[in-house]
């Protein structure tokens, strides 16, 4: 079997599991049962703390098979939910605007958001780093933002939210995704550590938070690095052999 990379193992399945942004997850899950779900959300914040896999989430909770309606506890269990977390729904479509800046495609999006969804209760279009899409584009999407069909919502990812126009930016929820802290970096690599029953000095795991600057991702990719070294117990030598760094900016970290 492939080796499955820890960021694609380890991503959230739901709201409870999501690190750092509690207060998103708890104002779309709070949504969800009230029945207060917007037409489109802009996600920002930088590379890595939630944002692709929180829309993800959104999407699972109002499509779930295992509900009579949207939830904002989707199961991660059933068909619906499966394809979502691996990409392959035919009604959770995910576009990379870096490669699909054209009007052309944006025209191709709406064409096909005017049909209801073949087996879910929403179509659900995920743009990611929608920043990128071109003039033409950005005004062929804010049409459909303005009048969209009931059955389809928009969840708008970006890392540069200044890039985006105001006028797609106010027909949408924003939310701005934080840093996720070293603190609770390390708490979730000391859980993932565990999991994969391998030893870590907590030096290590202060260390590996640090360099990942905020991104969940980057730290789960540093470890991946660090595993890949062979170590069973990750030490400080391992670390510094792996990572070689400053001693001084360890030292640092002790003083936060």
């Amino acid at each position: 079997m492939a080796y499955e990379v820890l960021a694609r193992k380890y991503r959230s399945r739901d709201f409870d599991e999501i690190v750092g942004q509690g207060a998103i997850a708890t104002t779309l899950r709070n949504a969800i049962e009230l029945g207060r779900v917007h037409h489109g959300y802009l996600f920002t914040g930088t590379r890595g703390v939630g944002k692709t896999s929180m829309a993800r989430i959104l999407a699972k909770a109002l499509n779930c098979h295992n509900s009579d309606g949207p939830t904002p506890n989707p199961c991660s269990k059933c068909e619906s939910c499966l394809r979502i977390a691996d990409g392959s729904d035919l009604d959770v479509v995910e576009i990379d605007a870096a490669s699909n800046t054209g009007v052309d495609n944006i025209r191709e999006l709406r064409s096909n958001a005017a049909f209801r969804p073949a087996r879910s209760r929403f179509k659900v279009y995920i743009i990611d780093e929608v920043h990128m899409l071109s003039t033409g584009a950005f005004n062929a999407l804010l049409k459909t933002l303005e009048e969209p069909p009931e059955h389809v919502k928009f969840i708008l990812a970006t890392t540069e939210t200044h890039k985006v126009p105001a006028t797609i930016q106010s027909r949408c929820q924003r939310f701005d995704f934080r840093s996720i802290s070293p603190q609770d970096i390390s708490e979730q690599l000391k859980k993932i550590l565990e999991q994969e029953e391998i030893a870590a000095e907590e030096m290590v795991l202060r260390r590996v938070s640090r360099a990942a600057n905020g991104s969940m991702r980057d730290a789960l990719s540093l470890l991946d690095q660090l595993l890949a070294y062979g170590a069973s117990n990750l030490t400080a030598d391992v670390i510094e052999d792996v990572l070689p760094g400053s001693h001084d900016a360890c030292r640092t970290w002790w003083l936060l």
